[in-house]
């Protein structure tokens, strides 16, 4: 059984600002990538493989990608 609400929050713009820029770095991250993830379910594929590629050591050097030297 799906529950459903609603909740009524009086609270700015520049109260969410405020409070985002109080946020550590990793914290503020997190939140981006969590609201584009619920906006693209496309970007959350693409970050859930590019994890997997990193645990199992898919990963390129910048030389390797980029062939500088």
């Amino acid at each position: 059984m799906e529950s459903k609400f609603s909740l009524a929050i009086d609270i700015t713009p520049a109260q969410i600002i405020e409070a985002i820029m109080r946020m550590k770095k990793k914290e503020r991250n997190s939140l981006v990538e969590d609201i584009l993830a619920a906006a693209s379910p496309e970007y959350l594929k693409s970050i859930e493989e590019a994890r997997t590629d990193y645990k199992k050591g898919r990963v390129y050097t910048h030389d390797e990608v980029f062939d500088s030297k």
